[in-house]
This record gives structure tokens, sequence and C-alpha cells, in this order.
């Protein structure tokens, strides 16, 4: 049981958000709900403007109002990281490393919580080692955000779920109040190897899944290939970290489902567009967003090179997505290697 007055000195705790997404909204969103005030960093000082003249994020989740009065935007990383205490990340991956370099700030005494659904690019690093590595925050204030929740069904506050990750259960306990609303439940968890892994690699499993609805599969085979999936999460995170996991529990299996099945799942989407003949520049200049699955597959892929755990799928994807390979083939043999 966590010690009330430690719930509430870091209640008290200056929090930011970094990121102008749709995740990073739905995170917006979901903070206010338990703080007085944000500071908030969002790169483009023109998106700034006019969020503060709408009360809406120009972009993403119209359907989200905030009171800006409350919210301290700044387009200088820098200075909205000088004054806050807790940052909480959802930068897309492939945009990460560049800026979170651009920070000078001593980060050792911040709390930073990742909700980054990706891994750092030609680092092929989950994001707690390298913010680790690079800024030397200590393990023990490093955390994760995990779980189904799709940014846009927390714009209209249904029902939603999140596990948050910290080495040290206590801190994860403390830093889950933060992320309590009516419409959030939080859980726990100090697996947060396992819980990056699988962020990482089932929006690759929702690219496989578009893929395979757009080639005509069934209900039938969609069953299979996410039933593998999790399969294939289990056996790669216990190469990575052998530690003790419910692999079905929400922050598992309940990401994997709902990235692949969702009509919100912009991975799943990417896929669909691949398997009806895009090619993967079209279907993400048509798509405007970032699909987080095409960036986890060449991570995961090579990653795996020195790993060699068995991931038919992952390998599927691969070759579709970088060795150019047709998608109506390489599902076809996939599917002689499921079970």
């Amino acid at each position: 049981m966590v010690n009330d007055q430690i719930v509430n000195d870091f209640m008290y705790r200056k929090i930011a958000i970094l990121g102008s997404g749709s995740w990073a909204t739905a995170l917006a969103k979901i903070v206010m709900q338990n703080q007085p005030d944000i500071n908030w960093f969002i790169r483009r000082q023109e998106v700034i403007d006019e969020f503060i003249a709408t009360g809406k994020n120009p972009s993403y989740l119209g359907d989200a109002s905030f009171d800006v009065s409350r919210i301290h935007f700044s387009s200088d990383i820098n200075q909205t990281v000088a004054q806050s205490d807790v940052l909480v990340i959802a930068i897309p991956s492939p945009y990460l490393k560049q800026t979170l370099n651009k920070i000078r700030r001593d980060m050792t005494h911040k709390v930073v919580i990742s909700a980054v659904k990706g891994m750092i690019p030609d680092e092929n690093q989950i994001i707690t080692d390298y913010l680790h590595q690079r800024f030397a925050v200590p393990v023990d204030q490093l955390g994760v955000i995990a779980g189904p929740c799709h940014a846009e069904e927390i714009a209209l506050e249904r029902l939603s779920y999140l596990t948050i990750g910290c080495e040290n259960r206590q801190n994860a306990e403390v830093w889950a109040k933060l992320f309590q609303t009516p419409f959030v439940h939080t859980a726990t968890s100090n697996d947060v190897i396992g819980l990056e892994y699988s962020s990482v690699m089932k929006n690759i499993y929702a690219i496989a899944a578009g893929m395979c609805q757009a080639l005509h599969y069934g209900d039938n085979f969609q069953a299979v290939l996410l039933s593998n999936s999790i399969q294939e999460i289990q056996r790669f995170a216990t190469a990575m970290s052998n530690v003790p996991r419910d692999i079905t529990a929400s922050g598992y299996l309940g990401d994997v489902l709902v990235t692949g099945y969702s009509q919100f799942s912009r991975n799943r989407q990417f896929g669909q567009m691949l398997g009806m003949g895009y090619s993967v520049k079209a279907a993400q200049m048509e798509m405007g967003m970032v699909a987080e699955g095409y960036y986890a597959t060449k991570a995961i892929h090579e990653a795996n090179e020195r790993m060699r755990v068995t991931l038919p799928i992952v390998d599927a994807m691969y070759e579709i997505l970088y060795n150019r390979q047709k998608a109506k083939p390489i599902i076809k043999s996939l599917t002689t290697k499921l079970q």
C-alpha cells in the first residue's frame, strides 16, 4: 500500500507533456483531470498559437477541448524541462532522438515516463535504456505507459485501461495516481522491458492484421495471427529479460488485440493500404501520420539478428516493408508457419 503522503507530495510536482500528436493530447487530457495546470512542449509555435486561440489541438483529437489558461505552452524544450519535475514523453519514435538531443538541462532528478510505443531509430534501443544512458536518469525514476488505450477513445472519455511500469513497483503505484480518472483505470508493473517491447512489437502485428484484412483473410485467420503474435512477444521479451510476466494481462495482450482489431489503429490502416497494393511511401504520404510499426519492424528484426528468436510474423513484415516483397505470396507462406 502506497503512503498517502508520498502520493500527495508527488501530485504537487510540476508535470510536463512532451509532444503534440494524438497520444500526447490524450495524455494531457488525462493529466489535467488531476492537476491544476501543466507544462506542454509543442515544437511548432504556430500550432501553439492556434491551440491557444481555439482551445483545441489544431491537428489532432478535435473532440478534446482544453482550458488553455491552465496550460503553459512552450516551443523551447529546455524551458519546459527546466520548469518541470515529471516529464511524460509522447513524441513519435522517428523524431524522438533529434528532439531529446536538444536538451541541455540536468535530467538526473527528473521523473521521466515514456509513452512512446517505439524504439530509438538506428540505436535499436528501448526508450528507457536510451534515457538512462544518454541522460543518466536513474532506473527507479524511469517509467513507461502501456496498455490498450487509443487516443481517440480518451478524447471521447470512453473507459480505458493503462499499465504504468517502473522497476520500483512503489514508484509505479504512486505515478499511476496521476493517470487515474473516472474514464481511465490503471494497473502497475515492474516489467519495464517486457512492457516496452510489447508496446513496440504490437504495432508490427497490427500492420500484419491490416494486410491480411485487405487480402481477404477472415476472422478465423486473424485470431490465429494475433494468437501467434502474443507468442512471439512472449518469446522475444523472455530472451531480452527473463522475468516472470503474465503475457495475457491487458498491458500486453490487451494492447495487441486493440491495435490489431480497432478502426482507430493507424498501423492496421497502414497494413490495409499495403495489402491493397500501395507502396510503403504512398501509404505513408496518404496517411499523414506515423505508423510506428514500420520503424519497429526494422528495429526488432535487427535486434533479433543477435538473439535469434523465432519470429515468423516479424520476418514476414520485414520482407514486405524493407525487402519490397509482394504482400500476397509472403502472407501465404506465413500461413504455413503459424498454428
